[in-house]
């Protein structure tokens, strides 16, 4: 089993949207992201998505679009990005994705001994133009990374992987809350997407935190290997998650 991750999809077959308007990075899409995908991931590996599946604007419409990235080898685990408004209610979401997707928001799950926690995050504080309204929602966006790290503490598995959908610094790659927190946790990987285009100040590392900055674009829309199981990592544990997995 290989750990893989790629962010930002952005799918729109209920109502196509050219992705080709946000820059030459995105000729192609989505069929490269589609072949991308095909050309790495096996059936029993699994694919972190932070966010940014789908353009829908309801979970109807964006059903169409996860369906699509379900029909690809590998079991996903879906995170929530800034543009994705039809992510319903998490009890509607998980009674309603397609057999081997998952979803993390203020928990954490387990799957064959990697645990995977994680938050959409937001723009840091330090950031250009931000506002008193940033700084609310990334206050509860600590929070929210906060809830979910708390329940990955109470999980088993081998290795640990934490999610974001924003990057967890400003463009000068100070310090912030989320940073914090991670640097408590210490989990093995966080991966995060978002940022398109020629993207300034990424963050590279965080202390022994390997990290990537998997937007699709950024990839070449082919997912970006995590981490390589040998046997001995293989727990085979159930999927779990602390709150609300049916």
């Amino acid at each position: 089993m290989r750990l893989f991750a790629i962010a930002d999809p952005h799918l729109s077959r209920a109502d196509p949207k050219p992705m080709t308007i946000f820059g030459p990075g995105w000729e192609g899409h989505p069929d490269a992201f589609f072949e991308g995908w095909r050309s790495v991931v096996a059936d029993d590996d699994v694919v972190l998505v932070p966010g940014d599946l789908s353009w829908a604007m309801r979970f109807e419409d964006a059903l169409v679009d996860l369906r699509a990235i379900a029909d690809l080898p590998g079991r996903k685990v879906l995170l929530r990005g800034n543009h994705d408004y039809w992510w319903p209610s998490i009890s509607k979401l998980r009674r309603g994705l397609p057999e081997g997707m998952y979803a993390v928001q203020n928990d954490a799950i387990a799957l064959d001994g990697v645990v995977v926690a994680g938050t959409r995050g937001w723009v840091c504080p330090g950031s250009r133009g931000y506002t008193e309204q940033d700084e609310k929602i990334y206050r509860r966006e600590v929070e929210r990374l906060a809830l979910s790290l708390r329940a990955a503490e109470r999980l088993e598995g081998a290795y640990r992987a934490v999610m974001l959908h924003f990057p967890p610094t400003n463009a000068r790659l100070e310090p912030s809350e989320f940073t914090r927190l991670l640097l408590d946790a210490a989990p093995d990987a966080l991966v995060f997407g978002h940022v398109h285009g020629e993207p300034e100040g990424i963050l590279e590392r965080l202390d022994a935190i390997d990290v990537h900055f998997v937007a699709a674009d950024a990839l070449g829309f082919v997912p970006r290997l995590i981490h390589d199981f040998g046997p001995e990592d293989r727990a085979r544990a159930t999927i779990t998650a602390v709150r609300g997995v049916r």
